[in-house]
This record gives structure tokens, sequence and C-alpha cells, in this order.
């Protein structure tokens, strides 16, 4: 089980220079897992930057991963590793979420790089 996060998303959805490391994680997108809060950030991204069908046409990309909701158990254990890491909230919510699942972060945000779990794509 993999967790991409944002930024995997976006590279792969506009054939980024990084497309190619992601590229393998999005072949068994039902082996994937999605934050919700990553399901909105990348529907606002194509929402924004391009159009609502877009944004529609890749949130049921997205869906093909199983969704995990925000809980108050996660809720709370993202606001820790916030205070403990300095990580910005969605990036504390996409952490938290991949230690309570058990699977990798896949991800090209420097923010997160340091920590367990995380693979880093530069």
């Amino acid at each position: 089980m993999i967790l991409i996060d944002s930024f995997g998303w976006r590279e792969n959805l506009t054939d980024g220079p990084l497309a190619d490391q992601y590229g393998g994680h999005f072949k068994k997108l039902s082996e994937g897992i999605t934050p919700t809060i990553v399901l909105c950030d990348v529907y606002k991204s194509v929402r924004r930057e391009e159009s609502e069908q877009g944004a529609l046409l890749v949130a049921a990309q997205v869906q093909k991963t199983r969704i995990i909701h925000l809980t108050d158990e996660s809720t709370f254990s993202a606001t820790e590793l916030s205070f403990t890491q300095q990580l910005p909230t969605a990036d504390s919510i996409v952490y938290a979420t991949s230690r309570r699942e058990r699977c990798s972060v896949v991800t090209s945000d420097p923010r997160p790089e340091r920590l367990e779990g995380v693979v880093f794509r530069e």
C-alpha cells in the first residue's frame, strides 16, 4: 500500500519533470490510499487551473484509491506531528494518515523528506 501526496498527483497529471518517478505508483491505484485533504488539494488545483469538468475527471481517478477520511484520532495525531516535526497542517494530516495505515508516502515535497516512511522524489 502507498500514499501518493498532492505533489505526486500534480506531477502525474501535468506530465511534470518527475512524472516518470511517480509513474509506477499510478499503475495500481486500487492498492493506494488517499487522505481527503489530498483529494481536496488536487481537485482544487485542477479546477483553478483547468475546469470543473477536468477536476471531476481527476477526482474520479483519485477515488480509485481507498479514500481515508479525517477522524478525531487522526486530527489529534496530525496536530502532534505538526508541532513535533514542524509540518504544515496538510502535510501533518498526510503523514499521520500514512502512519495510521502503515504505508509509505511518496512525495517531492521537501518538508516531510526527512521523516521515516517517506519516499522522496527529486
